[in-house]
């Protein structure tokens, strides 16, 4: 059954076709839009097969686990494999007329399609060093994509950028060797079998800390997390919001999958920690954001503070507060992609992400305030968009699992969200353009049809996820009870008969 290998097989054949075609510089957009298309497609395929006939693994060369490499599509990944494809054919339209000649003759689009490989690589893995090796493509593709142009300012971001990457790298290889010296395998299933029927499975908590520092920095969590705004917003918009939509995701997936699976031995030590940890990205990201003026800094702050939530998920362990964060991921994934989208508007009209050097957008261009509101205020959690159900769900599996502080810490953190959202609506569109600022020739031309459409797309579905809560949910509960009950995960993989065997 090779239908699990198509997340990977997709953007590698759309990687190798533009590379063949790539004198052919016009058909790059397409190619690389077919190919996100395609691969969006398959996504949605294979979550409906595992809506309907339960978890896919492909055994790769017919090695049977845990001896081969293994791949697994579970409710989980299944629905993050969809959410990568949708910010994938946003950004591969919205680059057509964002991303300028230049950098896009530097092999931008197989880049895109190279990154979209490592993350749903990522996704899909059963083999905890093939995530190594998929975080390590992902890297190397982010890297390429987060230079493109050679400006000073990239360059500065990058080596913050890779450093801190390459640092997590480390970490994240020496937990993987010590945990295969201790246990003798390295597929995620067998872990999980293993370590289930261990004696002193406590003794696996000095992996389980290189593990936590390796995907806390990866998922920018305190206080791991200052090479994110530093790095963020130096490229082009839309790779700046290709980054916010996946990339600290995936790191958030990966702290979710391994810690739901086989790092479960130590929960009174474990589970209070993400509690902390959570609540401290939230309020240092979301306190951090509201002082700055420049609308990239202002949203990538926000990207810390919103990890925090899915963390805060992690941390309460109940199939309410798992699914809460799993869906939360998916509001955040969509809604924080578009508000960089949205930047990038505004930066075509205006010329400046600085705040204070624009205002009086709300005359000039009145949809484009509509288009703001949405993502935005999906951000803040103002009912009825996806980031309101998403903070109540999480906000109520707090409470119902008697962690009070922590629910009392991301109500307050709504709120201070909420504010920075009004300091752009109200300096960008509302406050008459600043004196002596010059009127900008982009306010004058009509915005590319290109650029408004995906914006357009995901306000759509930040609308549809806060009235179309009940199925969504549905789907993040069922993901969330095999996160929390494994078994399944463990029998799809291994089989009846190495279960008996073990």
């Amino acid at each position: 059954m090779i239908l699990p290998a198509l997340p990977i097989l997709i953007p590698l054949i759309s990687l190798i076709l533009l590379l063949i075609t790539f004198n052919r510089r016009q058909w790059q957009p397409w190619i690389g839009l077919g190919g996100a298309l395609l691969q969006l497609a398959a996504a949605v395929y294979l979550l409906v097969l595992v809506k309907n006939e339960g978890i896919l693994v492909l055994h790769s060369g017919n090695w049977q686990a845990p001896f081969g490499i293994t791949l697994v599509i579970d409710a989980f990944s299944a629905f993050m494999l969809v959410l990568a494809g949708i910010i994938v054919v946003s950004i591969s339209l919205y680059s057509i007329d964002a991303v300028d000649r230049q950098r896009q003759s530097y092999f931008y689009f197989p880049m895109v399609q190279g990154l979209l490989m490592g993350v749903n690589g990522a996704f899909i893995t059963g083999d905890i060093f093939n995530l190594y090796v998929w975080f390590e493509v992902m890297l190397t593709a982010s890297f390429v994509l987060i230079t493109l142009g050679g400006e000073k300012k990239q360059l500065s971001g990058a080596v913050k950028y890779v450093s801190l990457n390459l640092v997590s790298s480390l970490f994240f290889l020496a937990g993987i060797g010590l945990l295969y010296g201790k246990t003798g395998t390295l597929n995620m299933a067998d872990l999980a079998l293993k370590l289930s029927m261990a004696e002193n499975n406590i003794l696996m908590n000095s992996s389980a800390v290189l593990f936590f520092v390796a995907f806390s920095i990866k998922a920018a969590v305190f206080p791991f997390f200052f090479w994110l705004p530093a790095s963020y917003h130096t490229p082009p918009i839309a790779i700046t919001a290709l980054f916010a939509g996946l990339l600290t995701k995936v790191g958030v997936y990966s702290m979710i999958r391994i810690y739901t699976l086989f790092f479960v031995q130590d929960k009174l030590f474990w589970h209070p920690l993400f509690l902390w940890i959570g609540g401290f990205t939230m309020v240092v990201g979301v306190l951090t954001a509201a002082s700055q003026y420049d609308m990239r800094k202002i949203l990538s702050f926000h990207i810390i503070s919103q990890i925090g939530y899915m963390i805060m998920g992690l941390g309460i362990f109940t199939v309410a507060g798992i699914a809460g964060a799993i869906f939360y991921m998916a509001h955040n994934i969509i809604a924080k992609t578009n508000t960089f989208l949205v930047a990038g508007l505004i930066n075509r009209v205006t010329g400046s992400y600085d705040l204070k050097a624009i205002g009086g957008l709300y005359k000039i261009r009145p949809w484009l305030a509509i288009l703001f509101i949405i993502p935005a205020f999906g951000l803040a959690g103002i009912p009825p968009l996806s980031g309101f159900f998403g903070k109540l769900i999480l906000i109520s599996a707090g409470f119902s699992a008697g962690e009070y502080v922590i629910s009392f810490v991301a109500l307050a953190v709504g709120l201070f969200t909420l504010f920075s959202m009004v300091k752009i609506w109200n300096e960008a569109f509302w406050k008459p353009r600043p004196e002596g600022i010059p009127a900008f020739s982009g306010e004058k031309e009509k915005l590319p049809f290109t650029k408004v459409l995906p914006v357009a797309i995901l306000g759509l579905l930040t609308l549809t996820m806060g009235f179309a809560v009940k199925p969504i949910l549905d789907f993040a509960m069922e993901a969330a009870a095999q996160l929390i009950d494994p078994s399944a995960y463990i029998h799809a993989v291994l089989g009846t008969e190495n279960l008996i065997h073990q």
